[in-house]
């Protein structure tokens, strides 16, 4: 039996194929948003996950270092070390900085911690070059997105560090670059004034240096103790806010990054409507520029559903190689953003099965041309 649709796509197979190619293209935007959430996700989490704690100790009454401005003294890492079910406890900080360097300006966080503390903070496996921090002052560790090299020289505050290792994936739950120092490093650079603020604040008759302060305390349970306990047994000792790792993603995810995740979300939703909407105006156009062919097809006996099949199988056909077309264009672009993009196959095939059903769906205006057409039409001149 001769397939219609075959004959017909061979016959115009180039201006098929560019069609194809073009829906392909916006597929591939598609595919790039749901990427671009999936980036989002996950870099929400990975710092968390980096960061070996299962106790996360901040301010009270507020969300923690990532949603809100958390201020704690260090040495309650002392009270907490000694509570029921703690391991370990350390200081941690965070702060942003805008750096610039030959390759541009870029915004960092970093991170401040007790290099001889046994909680690890630097995911070792993340570390490409050199090594971690072995010294209390003027050593940083960086992410390789930040183009620093190995002994390089970097101006944080008044201070030059040196870069003493390099890190892959290291990001936090906004997308920055990530670069790690002291703790004792990243709390002057946090919290202790400049030398003009501090001779101002003394002819106020106000006296301070480095207040010893933290955005938070974490902490690694020992094993056998439920994380969620030991969580509420120190709120109740220390009147202080606590997360467990788990309460953390969960806030990062519902909380930090909810409204930008429903933007992207909502956004993709319109691209897949108008995607749709595309393919539905293709077939349909297809469809009445052959509608003298179609008509004689009728005149000389081939049935309606004989005809329908074909626009449903060019439809299908369309959708496959816009398919394939826009995830090569999703996997070419991808690496040029600079943000995190996640591209999984499972997002892909949900969206493939998506665009087939509704571009079948959407042919069905074709199919209906094809049955109203009058086989008179052949010979109408």
């Amino acid at each position: 039996m001769i397939n219609l649709a075959y004959k017909d796509i061979k016959h115009s197979l180039s201006k098929f194929i560019i069609t194809a190619i073009s829906v392909g293209v916006l597929l591939g935007i598609v595919i790039i948003m749901i990427g671009v959430y999936r980036g989002m996700v996950f870099d929400a989490k990975v710092l968390v996950d980096d960061i070996k704690a299962d106790i996360w100790v901040v301010q009270q009454d507020t969300l923690g270092p990532f949603a809100q401005t958390s201020k704690i003294h260090e040495d309650l890492k002392n009270q907490i070390s000694y509570q029921n079910g703690i391991k370990y406890a350390s200081a941690i900080t965070f702060q942003t900085f805008q750096l610039e360097n030959r390759y541009g300006d870029f915004k960092v966080m970093l991170v401040g911690f007790d290099p001889f503390d046994k909680i690890e903070v630097i995911d070792k496996a993340k570390l490409i070059e050199g090594r971690t921090i072995q010294n209390q002052h003027y050593e940083i560790v960086v992410s390789k997105k930040t183009n620093y090299k190995l002994g390089q020289k970097v101006k944080l505050g008044r201070d030059y560090y040196t870069v003493v290792g390099i890190t892959r994936d290291t990001v936090s739950n906004g997308g920055d670059y990530l670069i790690f120092s002291s703790l004792k490093d990243a709390q002057i650079l946090q919290f202790t004034y400049t030398n003009e603020r501090i001779r101002s604040d003394e002819s106020r008759g106000i006296k301070g240096g480095n207040p010893h302060l933290v955005n938070a305390i974490i902490a690694k349970v020992k094993d056998g103790y439920n994380p969620k306990q030991v969580a509420i047994d120190i709120e109740k000792t220390t009147h202080k806010k606590v997360f467990t790792k788990d309460d953390q993603k969960t806030l990062l995810l519902q909380k930090v990054i909810k409204k930008s995740s429903k933007q992207i979300g909502l956004f993709t939703v319109i691209l897949i409507i108008v995607s749709i909407i595309i393919i539905a105006l293709i077939i349909y156009t297809m469809t009445l520029e052959k509608i003298k062919e179609i008509s004689i097809m009728k005149l000389i006996g081939i049935p309606n559903f004989t005809i329908s099949k074909m626009i449903i199988q060019e439809t299908i056909v369309l959708g496959i190689l816009a398919f394939i077309s826009g995830n090569v264009f999703a996997s070419m672009i991808g690496g040029v953003f600079p943000k995190r993009i996640v591209l999984l196959n499972s997002d892909a095939i949900s969206l493939f099965l998506v665009i087939l059903v509704f571009s079948v769906f959407a042919s069905l205006f074709g199919i209906y041309k094809v049955i109203k057409t009058d086989p008179s039409e052949a010979i109408a001149g």
